[in-house]
């Protein structure tokens, strides 16, 4: 069942502080700048969005705060962890990544429960071990996102879904304060859709900041408290009502908000 965004509990919860600052941000692939000078705060605690049409920036903006593409200009920042940058939180376990299923090697000789257990590297030194209670968080993990019966399943012989749901499990198993995830509801079944909406809202009343690349406007207000509305820039941030209004969308997308709520033929 959907929690949505505007429900009172939400609302009343203390955002003032910033879970990622990201100052001046220019990000450009060759000649083509794709994030000219952003400033964006995502708050401590919120479940936020990155939206936008098709070459936005959105998953760059991702990557940037994941060390993972380098900015011609700017910072990320972690204030509560500010001895951290964008190359050193996700090694330090800050940070939680959900890559977007096209990204991912389907034939790595892998089971579900490998995967998941991966989560658990980053808590231990190159020569340490895992132990038995990395191995019951990683379970428990698994268990959470309903595929304790496929533990075993070698990852390509999973569905898309339930693929989706084993990386959300290595997330889970981190223990991270902050989960990073790149279009995860896009393109998988309507039940793996709703456990994964389902554990990111519990991660979310556990006090951890989610952040997720988003395509559906329309369901975008019942997931996300919080978004960013990109176009190769800011159109707009804030709460995810004032995010979503037909003045702003039609701004970003360059259509009508009519045309965007109509059906595809």
């Amino acid at each position: 069942m959907l929690m949505r965004a505007s429900d009172e509990t939400l609302l009343t919860q203390d955002l003032s502080e910033a879970a990622i600052d990201v100052t001046g941000l220019t990000l450009a692939y060759g000649e083509e700048v794709i994030l000219p000078g952003l400033d964006l705060r995502i708050p401590l605690g919120s479940r936020f969005a990155i939206l936008g049409p098709n070459g936005a920036g959105k998953s760059t903006l991702l990557k940037a705060i994941l060390g993972l593409a380098t900015p011609q200009a700017g910072q990320v920042r972690f204030p509560q962890a500010p001895q951290l940058n964008a190359d050193s939180a996700k090694a330090n376990g800050l940070v939680a990544y959900v890559p977007q299923r096209a990204s991912v090697d389907w034939h790595f000789p892998a089971s579900a429960m490998d995967v998941v257990t991966m989560g658990r590297f980053g808590a231990r030194r190159w020569y340490q071990r895992l132990t038995r209670q990395d191995r019951e968080r990683a379970a428990a993990a698994l268990e959470a996102v309903g595929l304790t019966a496929f533990a075993d399943h070698a990852l390509g012989a999973l569905s898309g879904g339930q693929a989706q749901r084993v990386f959300l499990a290595r997330a889970i198993a981190q223990d991270a304060q902050i989960f990073l995830l790149d279009e995860p509801l896009t393109g998988i079944d309507a039940p793996s859709q709703d456990i994964i909406i389902d554990q990111l809202q519990q991660l979310n009343a556990q006090g951890k900041t989610v952040v997720a690349v988003h395509h559906d406007l329309k369901t975008a207000a019942d997931i996300f408290s919080h978004g960013a509305l990109l176009n190769r820039g800011l159109v707009a941030s804030g709460l995810i009502q004032n995010v979503c209004n037909a003045d702003t969308l039609a701004r970003a997308y360059g259509l009508p908000i009519e045309a965007l709520r109509r059906p595809a033929a």
